[in-house]
Order: structure tokens, then C-alpha cells, then sequence
């Protein structure tokens, strides 16, 4: 038998619910969480509904009226103001007075009301009054009463639908049945800049001007103007950790080094220490702070790279062997590939006896840079290390350091990369650096923003990365950086590009078929003429200026793409949550020659008034256009610039003959 069978209100499909209620949906302070379910009941009743909302550290529920929409879909919202973990449900229940003054409407417009219906008005009234204190108490007193009295068939219907004492009544309804839905649902809210960043990833030892020199962070700190005036906010560096010795890897990927060779990074430790130590070629720790300190002066946030491996040398090897696995002959198990073998790395064995002990150490790690200033990691390789560590170390450091962000890299299959962010990874490297043809990035940007995906993952668009030179970018051309650059700056909040190689168009592969780099900072230090004539500087400074001026492009969920008439164009539109900032971006895709068209715009469903001019103003070359009607014609030559950002203004009036556009 059912626990109450006077639950007469279903409610279902709720949104966001992810994966029935097991992960946390994503949100950014200041948003406003809107929530929407399938809410209904029996019969023709009315029904009432609340969203109820608190901070999960608070025990006390708040709660806001849901409206209904149509076909039984209701909504409500909260606003996120805080940052950590907020909680959420809803509550429904049948309205008997809604549902009793409904009908009297109908009835008074019928003119078929009797003096009986005003009685069971009463009684309803006087039931709320039991509910209510103080004044209002007795204020639902008096009014039952005179409903009960008044024999004036206009005064008493007049007196049935006072706005007063409707709102009276709003506010002690009889929620003695109500159902409450089965389930408390999660929002993770983090810092804007989860939702609206600009990356800029360099390798701090090659930062120094002499190549004869090893760069260090005082290079790093001479570095940020360069990297503040192209308009990044958050600078990545790879590992900043000593680097193992033993299978070191030469320039290339040699799997021998010579004398002089630096090694990979990505091999972490050695006999001076690991994780939570910095190479000495670098400087100190008390140097890196400083450093971490003038960077948000230029207000950068310095991200730092979190790879969960050691070289063979990491004091981890003798202190916790059995950390790692080991072959028959006794050895430890190297990272592997197949075919290709990383002997320079040690990866850890999640099964461990000592996992406990293992987690514990692991989190450490992020503690310790924490504590000396950093706040967003980009995380190496997650989906090589077990999802039930990540899910309980973020949620763990979140409960302490809120602001706290991660950047999952994991270029593997959508449903793992799916459960790294729902796991609660702040944001996620996409497939956007192989996606090229109109179509492939149509239809993957779209599942990426105009589905349910969008509610625990976050895109960051690369166009390039230590690890992806793209066969788009090895044509070399000035024009391809640039379209690469454009897509990935205006499709995504979230981007990055690995620098100074993408400004300065690196374009050598180490071999044909390969995406590594020739002569690759992976494995070598490099020395960068950030003077030179040709980059693309200027030009990228331009873009972010833009991004941080229009809120259209600090969001992904308004993406709308639109149809031109060349497979070659693409076009799309993106839009500030409240509707003021219209953007249109029409795109080249083809780095070698001219392409033209018509776009044609959904006007209507973009609020443009259909039979009134309304200007498109590029705002990377200043010029203006006036378009009429759904379909206007573009044409872009790569060489110069690959594409329009056109900032729509609709018409308001024309005086004397002067155009006044908003």
C-alpha cells in the first residue's frame, strides 16, 4: 500500500537532473538556475508548486513559486550567488483554493453562481486562518465571515476575487498532502571564469631570451605583458617539477639522451623531489609565489598541470613501491601504448592494497599548491586514473577551497570524457581540433551546447597543444591559424591555444602522419621571437578585447547556427543570456581561396523586426553594414581576415533622415 495515498501531484522529468540524480549539474555565480518538471495530478484540479533550494551547508530550505508553461511542464528559478554546492527539489500539491476560485470565475462569467458557492469559499478561508497568525489571522476571519453575510450577489463577488485576499491566501495554503519529489538534486557553482575563459599555455624554460640560458619564473613574470596585452586570464604552465634522469628522453622523443637534454616534463621527480617541489633551473618556491602574485596583477590566474605519474627517480619509487605494479622479473610496470613505450614513466596502480594511503598523498599534492597560491589545474590524462578517486578528491578540496577549478585533458571516447565532468571536472577538452568540415562542427558543437550535455560539461576549444599539431595547421598558411584561432575564440567561452608555437605559426611536424611538433618543447628548450613581424598577436589581442566586451561570447548555451548557401561559410549566432547583445560570426573555412554567399537569418526568432532594416557593425574592421530581410550576402578572403563578428542593431526610427539604431 502506498505511504499516503491522499499524493495525489506526480511530478517528473526534471531538468537539470543528471543521470537520475547521481552527479551534480554546473552553474556559475551570479546564474540563475532555472528548473523545469513535468508536474500534474488527477481530475481537473488545480495544483501549486514550489522550487526549494538551500546551500548544502545549510539546513533550512528556501523556496520560490514555480509557474506553469504548457502541456503540464512548470518552471522556477534560484539565483546561485554563492559559491560551493547548493541543493534542490520540488513540492506540489493540490490547490483547493485555486481551484475553487477558478471555477467561481467561470461560474460569475456564466452568471450560475449560488450563495452555496461562496459558502465552500468560506470554509476555505477559514481553514487558511487556522494556518495564519497575528493579523493576517484575523484579517481571513473577517473575510469568511463576510462572505458568509453579504446577500449583495455583486459586493459578495466582488469580495470572492479581491486581489488581497487572493494573496492572503497564496500565503497559507493547505500543503497537508503535498509530494514532495523523490529526490534532492546537486548544482556545483563555481567562479565565472569556469564558464568564460582565455588560456595561454607556455613552457616557463623556455621563457628565457638567451638560448644558452634556462628561463626561469623571473623570465615568466617578464613574459606577462606580452601574454596580459594579447588579453589571456589564466597562463598554464606544464610541470614545474624536477625531472627524472634515468630513461630521460632526448630532443624528438629520442629514446636516448645526450648531455645537456632537459628531458619531458611529464617525467616527475627526482632525487631532489617530487610532486610537491620545483625544478631548481626554475628558482624557488618563495619565487613562484611572487610570480603567482604578479600575474593577478595583470589579472591573470596562474593554472599549474597536474600529472598523477613519476619518472623512476620520484622519491615515491623507494618510499611506496608497492604503489606501482610490478612485472614477473620484479620490475616495475613503465607506461605503455602500445606499441609505443614511455620507460620514463611510472604510472600509479589504483588497485593497491594502499589505495587509501595513495588518495590521501595524491591530494596532498593539490593542497600543498594551494596553499602557495594556485587555484586552476589542468589535469593530465584523468582517464587513465581510476573515476572514483577524482570524484572524491574534487569534491573534497571543494568543500575547503570553493573557487577551485579543473581541466580535464582527456582526449578519449565521449562517455568517459562525459563522466570526467560529471565526476567534477570544471571544464573538458573537446574533439575541436579534428572538427573542420561545416557539418562535423555544426553537429558537435551542438551537442555540446543545445543539449542536455550542457548541464555538466564544460567545453574548452584548443586549436593546438603540446601533444596536436592538426593536419589543418601543418598546411602552414597564415590563413589557417587564423580561421583555427577565429572558430575557437567565438564558438567556445572557454578556449586556449599553446603559445608562442600558434601565434608564431609552428607548423613542422616531427614526420609526415604525425601530430607531434619538430624540435617539440616537450623534450627541448626553445628559444621565441615574439617580435616578429608576421605573428598573430595583434590580431588575437583583438578577438579577446571583443569576447571581454560582449557578454554573447561569455556563454555557450545560445549557440544557434544558421544555414548559407556554401558548404565553405559557416554561420552562427551567439547572444547575452538577456537578449542585449546579438553577435552574428560568419566564418572561411577554407584557408586557400574566396568564398561568398547569403546567410539567412531565423529574424523572427533573433527578436529582428522582419520588415525593417537593421545594421550588422563588424567589429574587427569597424565597417557597417544595413541588411534587409532573412537573406544578405558575405564575402571573406583568408589571407586577411577569416571572418565577421557583426553586432546586430535593430532600427528603432528614421528623423530627419538619420537612421537611429539600438
Amino acid at each position: 500500500m502506498t505511504e499516503n495515498g491522499r499524493q495525489r501531484v506526480i511530478i517528473e522529468g526534471v531538468t537539470p537532473e543528471i543521470d537520475c540524480g547521481r552527479f551534480a549539474a554546473k552553474r556559475t555565480v551570479g546564474d540563475r538556475v532555472q528548473v523545469e518538471a513535468d508536474i500534474f495530478t488527477d481530475g481537473h484540479d488545480a495544483i501549486s508548486a514550489v522550487l526549494c533550494y538551500r546551500r548544502e551547508k545549510d539546513s533550512n530550505w528556501s523556496e520560490t513559486p514555480m509557474r506553469a508553461l504548457v502541456n503540464d511542464r512548470w518552471t522556477g528559478e534560484f539565483s546561485a550567488a554563492e559559491l560551493g554546492r547548493y541543493r534542490y527539489t520540488l513540492r506540489a500539491w493540490v490547490d483547493h483554493w485555486e481551484t475553487w476560485l477558478r471555477d467561481l470565475r467561470k461560474r460569475i462569467q456564466a452568471e450560475s453562481d449560488t450563495p452555496l458557492d461562496y459558502q465552500i469559499g468560506a470554509e476555505l478561508i477559514e481553514d487558511a486562518a487556522g494556518r495564519a497568525k497575528g493579523d493576517d489571522a484575523q484579517q481571513l476571519r473577517a473575510r469568511a465571515k463576510d462572505l458568509r453575510t453579504e446577500s449583495d450577489s455583486i459586493k459578495r463577488r466582488t469580495l470572492a476575487v479581491d486581489v488581497v485576499l487572493h494573496a492572503l491566501m497564496t500565503l497559507y495554503p493547505d500543503r497537508r498532502f503535498e509530494t514532495q519529489y523523490h529526490r534532492e538534486l546537486a548544482i556545483v557553482v563555481d567562479p565565472v571564469r569556469a564558464r568564460f575563459s582565455t588560456w595561454y599555455e607556455m613552457f616557463p624554460r623556455s621563457a628565457s631570451p638567451d638560448p644558452a640560458r634556462h628561463g626561469t619564473f623571473a623570465d615568466c613574470e617578464a613574459r606577462l605583458p606580452y601574454v596580459a596585452e594579447m588579453g589571456f586570464d589564466v597562463l598554464y604552465l606544464p610541470p614545474i617539477h624536477p625531472i627524472g634522469t634515468k630513461f630521460r628522453k632526448g630532443k624528438n622523443n629520442s629514446v636516448n639522451s645526450e648531455p645537456g637534454d632537459v628531458g619531458s616534463p611529464w617525467a616527475i621527480g627526482a632525487a631532489e623531489g617530487g610532486h610537491k617541489s620545483i625544478l631548481a633551473e626554475l628558482g624557488t618556491l618563495e619565487e613562484f609565489r611572487h610570480f603567482v602574485e604578479r600575474a593577478k596583477e595583470y589579472g591573470i590566474d596562474i593554472a599549474l598541470d597536474i600529472a598523477f605519474q613519476v619518472s623512476p627517480d620520484h622519491p615515491y619509487v623507494t618510499e611506496h613501491e608497492n604503489w606501482f605494479k610490478k612485472r614477473p622479473d620484479g620490475t616495475i610496470q613503465y607506461a605503455e601504448n602500445p606499441p609505443k613505450k614511455y620507460q620514463d614513466i611510472y604510472p600509479f596502480d589504483y588497485e593497491t592494497e594502499d589505495w587509501q594511503g595513495l588518495w590521501q598523498e595524491l591530494k596532498s599534492v593539490f593542497e600543498f599548491w594551494i596553499e602557495n597560491g594556485v587555484r586552476i589545474f589542468r589535469v593530465d590524462n584523468p582517464h587513465t586514473k581510476a573515476f572514483p578517486f577524482w570524484e572524491w578528491v574534487i569534491t573534497e578540496l571543494k568543500k575547503k577551497t570553493p573557487e577551485v577549478l579543473f581541466l580535464s585533458e582527456a582526449f578519449t571516447r565521449p562517455k568517459i570524457m562525459y563522466r570526467l565532468a560529471k565526476l567534477g571536472f570544471s571544464q573538458s577538452y573537446t574533439y575541436f581540433p579534428w572538427r573542420n568540415a561545416k557539418r562535423e562542427i555544426t553537429e558537435y558543437l551542438t551537442e555540446l551546447t543545445q543539449t542536455p550535455v550542457h548541464e555538466f560539461f564544460r567545453p574548452n576549444q584548443w586549436p593546438n597543444t603540446p601533444d596536436i599539431l592538426t593536419e589543418f595547421l601543418q598546411i602552414g598558411t597564415r590563413s589557417a591559424f587564423l580561421i583555427r584561432f577565429f572558430l575557437a575564440a567565438t564558438l567556445g567561452a572557454n578556449y586556449g591555444m599553446y603559445g608562442p608555437a600558434f601565434e608564431l605559426m609552428e607548423s613542422k611536424p616531427v614526420r609526415q602522419g604525425s601530430e607531434e611538433y619538430l624540435d617539440s618543447e616537450k623534450y627541448q628548450r626553445r628559444v621565441w621571437d615574439l617580435e616578429r613581424p608576421d605573428s598573430l598577436r595583434e590580431f588575437i589581442a583583438l578577438v579577446n578585447r571583443i569576447r571581454h566586451q560582449n557578454p554573447a561570447l561569455q556563454n555557450d548555451w545560445t549557440l544557434q547556427f544558421h544555414p548559407v548557401d556554401n558548404e565553405q561559410l559557416l554561420c552562427y549566432s551567439k547572444n547575452a543570456p538577456d537578449g542585449s547583445n546579438l553577435l552574428l560570426m560568419v566564418v572561411n573555412l577554407d584557408p586557400h581561396y574566396v568564398q561568398s554567399g547569403f546567410v539567412d537569418l531565423p529574424l523572427r526568432k533573433l527578436g529582428i523586426e522582419e520588415d525593417r532594416p537593421y545594421q550588422a557593425n563588424d567589429l574587427l574592421t569597424g565597417a557597417h553594414y544595413v541588411w534587409s530581410g532573412p537573406r544578405n550576402y558575405v564575402e571573406l578572403r583568408p589571407e586577411s581576415l577569416p571572418g565577421h563578428i557583426l553586432q546586430i542593431r535593430r532600427r528603432l526610427r528614421v528623423e530627419n533622415d538619420f537612421e537611429y539604431f539600438l
